[in-house]
């Protein structure tokens, strides 16, 4: 008995999983970007080889490749012929291992968070090293099974194998041709004995890469695997960086000037558009809106991670898009910290190297130092060797934040950063944030729909509802004067009505029941009125305009405060019957609960808002 099937084998094997690795990765790269209209072809036809029975898929290599098909004529005017060759053993691997390797791949591929791929451009990543040094080492357990999966696969490939490559002793007779052939001639010795063989290492090699995946598997086998993606990442970066270092002086980094941004830009979504035109200086700019408003989509349209339809944006006398010149500059241009809403740390890079990545290109010298600024500035001081899995979720948000700082932007983006946090984290954080932005001399744009948390982080707000800019201006003035009705319940007003005209300054509330004199003059423009909760007051007497009786139909409390749900003019018929919300310290409710009803409710013409639809 001759070994050869099995040096055959071993061989085909191991140059078709090579081809399948290379050729499986590139196409899941591509088709995890790609969304056009032909996906579902192209990938139908990637998973075609591992639903096709293995005789039709030989037969249709075979018109491929045989003498009269399309290339097979082209290759035969070269010289070449592959049929009945052990190269035509590989083209068959290769091509039955491909599916496996695709599939498993995009499937890692689609699990990784894009925001974490995001948060690499954003801190000057190309997309070669995004690719090799994020994308890459996250999908290396999937690469690992599709590449287990493609050499088993390769491995037992007979079918197509036996079409096109044909049987051919010590050239083409792989282990699956020798156990058929040895079964029909008798010897199931040495069919047993090579189907043995196949088991052994299929299996052997399954049951390996089931053991790396594990849970805890980080054995010194993994450590080394990323020892060498680290070093891979240090070689193949260091070419990048010299490319980019002719990015930092002018024309991208003119004269320093006070920092600046201009924006107005468009962009179609389904339920609206987004159309708005705002400009900033280094005073941290509030985004305030309901979920959905567009304000997480500005801040992505200013980093390059979304193309607007149309538009202009010029950040420090240097424009990032304008579509009418057909200006672009990619994420990694555009000098952007992004701190998105989840943090998008990388897992597999320690807190000082997520601190460090957007540095690339720097002295390890000068790396170290500014990593250590970091680390002491957000109060994590020794925490640099620890994964973000180790830290808690205010600690990631912190090395979010401060590895958007180390690059030293020219923009900040903070989008909702508090969101995901409990209520003493979301305080602890803000004033760790409030102290971070006193010494940052770039500009600041700041995402919440929480109108406290950007009261206290910003000195001027821009509200928006669907797209488009309800109000802008200094914070207090919109709180003050909302304008319209849209901006006053998004600023936090509870209490709106819709009114009467009756003079100049007397109006009719319908939704309260009850007529308000005003120090503003009622205009025709003016569609409602509104009063904010905490500026409803309780006098003993109604000595004053806008005293009215009350009674209240139910309340509910904070830690701090009581919320009052009053009727005015007659006692209310049920939870539901009110009109207006009254917000109390608890202390005032201490001394108002033993009132008799009906209480006085004043609404103060002071304090009226004088609102358009």
């Amino acid at each position: 008995m001759t070994f050869s099937p099995l040096w055959i084998s071993l061989r085909i094997a191991a140059i078709a999983t090579l081809l399948a690795f290379v050729l499986g990765i590139a196409a899941a790269q591509f088709m995890q970007g790609y969304r056009g209209r032909w996906r579902s072809l192209l990938d139908s036809l990637f998973l075609a080889p591992m639903v096709l029975p293995p005789t039709v898929l030989g037969f249709l290599l075979l018109l491929l490749l045989g003498r009269y098909g399309p290339l097979g004529v082209l290759m035969g005017t070269a010289g070449i012929n592959v049929v009945f060759t052990w190269y035509a053993a590989v083209i068959t691997a290769t091509v039955v291992a491909f599916p496996l390797m695709y599939k498993t791949v995009l499937g890692s591929l689609e699990q990784i968070d894009r925001s974490v791929q995001q948060a690499a451009r954003t801190l000057g990543a190309t997309e070669w090293q995004l690719f090799l040094g994020i994308t890459l080492p996250l999908a290396l357990p999937g690469i690992g099974a599709g590449t287990a999966l493609a050499f088993t696969r390769a491995l037992g490939e007979f079918g197509a194998t036996l079409m096109l490559a044909g049987n051919i002793p010590g050239k083409t007779q792989t282990l699956p041709m020798a156990i058929f052939f040895a079964v029909e001639a008798g010897a199931f010795h040495e069919a047993a004995l090579w189907t043995g063989v196949i088991l052994a290492i299929s299996l052997g090699g399954l049951v390996l890469m089931n053991r790396w995946q594990s849970q805890g598997a980080r054995r010194p086998a993994l450590r080394w695997l990323d020892r060498g993606w680290a070093i891979v990442r240090r070689t193949l970066h260091k070419p990048f960086n010299r490319q980019r270092l002719p990015l930092t002086p002018h024309p991208l980094h003119p004269t320093p000037q006070p920092p600046h941004l201009s924006v107005n830009l468009t962009h179609h979504l389904p339920r609206f558009n987004l159309d708005v035109a705002f400009s900033t200086d280094r005073h941290p700019l509030g985004l305030l809106g309901a979920s959905g408003a567009g304000k997480s989509l500005i801040l992505r349209c200013l980093a390059g991670l979304e193309t607007p339809h149309s538009g202009r944006i010029v950040m420090n006398g240097r424009v990032l898009f304008d579509s009418a010149l057909s200006i672009n500059l990619p994420s990694r241009d555009r000098r952007v910290g992004y701190l998105f809403q989840h943090y998008a740390l990388f897992p597999h890079l320690t807190v000082a190297q997520n601190i460090a990545y957007g540095l690339r290109g720097e002295s390890k010298v000068t790396i170290a130092r500014k990593v250590a600024e970091q680390l002491q500035q957000v109060q994590l001081v020794g925490f640099g060797d620890r994964y973000p899995h180790q830290l808690s979720g205010g600690q990631q948000q912190r090395v979010a934040l401060a590895r958007a700082l180390a690059p030293n932007p020219e923009i900040l983006l903070l989008d909702e950063p508090f969101s995901a946090l409990d209520a003493h984290l979301r305080s602890e954080l803000e004033k760790q944030l409030l102290k971070t932005l006193t010494s940052y001399q770039g500009l600041t744009l700041f995402v919440s729909h929480n109108l406290e948390e950007a009261y206290r982080v910003c000195q001027r707000l821009l509200v928006l509802s669907e797209g488009s800019i309800e109000a802008e201006g200094p914070k207090q003035a919109i709180f003050d004067r909302p304008g319209s009705v849209t901006v006053a319940q998004l600023t936090g007003c509870k209490n709106v009505s819709a009114l009467q005209r009756q003079g100049d300054h007397t109006l009719t509330a319908l939704d309260w029941c009850c007529t308000l004199q005003t120090l503003e003059p009622v205009l025709p423009a003016h569609t409602h009125v509104g009063i904010r909760a905490h500026r409803l007051t309780f006098p003993e007497q109604p000595t004053q305009p806008n005293t009215f009786p009350g009674w209240i139909a139910w309340t509910s409390e904070t830690p701090h405060r009581i919320s009052l749900y009053l009727k005015l003019g007659s006692p209310p018929s049920g939870l539901d019957d009110y009109y207006l919300q009254a917000e109390v310290f608890k202390d005032r409710w201490a001394e108002l609960k033993e009132r008799p009803f009906p209480w006085y409710v004043h609404l103060d013409p002071g304090q009226l808002l004088l609102l358009g639809s």
